[in-house]
């Protein structure tokens, strides 16, 4: 959108600058390529550091000391317990107990801090923010 907007003007002050066609041709040219290798620099940046984090994520992964190695099969676990809880054995048990005639006044997790480690985890985070980069 920004880029638009900068190679929108760049072509205003081209038109003005070089009135003979070609040479505003190849301006304009110049400027596409330019925005372009911005572009590319960005792209690889970002693949740059995505690499970087699964050479740790696989190092994590791979060591021998326990916490390090299953800090993420435990968060998920947690995570997991608290979708449970929340969306199963809450509601069963307060079905349960309002048979029984003991009705059950308890409320669920919240989640709101639980939801961006979980959605993290997941990867849908990192899919969230590729699409809004790329519309």
């Amino acid at each position: 959108m920004m880029g638009d907007l900068i190679a929108g003007l760049f072509g205003k002050v081209i038109d003005r600058v070089w009135p003979d066609p070609a040479q505003r041709a190849a301006a304009a040219q110049a400027i596409a390529e330019l925005q372009q290798a911005g572009e590319f620099k960005q792209i690889d940046a970002e693949l740059e550091a995505r690499r970087q984090q699964a050479e740790i994520l696989a190092k994590d992964a791979g060591s021998d000391d326990p916490f390090q190695a299953r800090w993420r099969p435990f968060i998920g676990w947690v995570c997991g317990a608290a979708f449970a809880y929340n969306f199963i054995g809450l509601p069963v048990a307060r079905l349960l107990c309002d048979i029984a005639g003991h009705p059950l006044n308890i409320g669920p997790a919240d989640m709101s801090e639980m939801m961006p480690i979980l959605l993290g985890m997941l990867g849908l985070g990192g899919l969230r923010t590729f699409e809004k980069l790329k519309k």
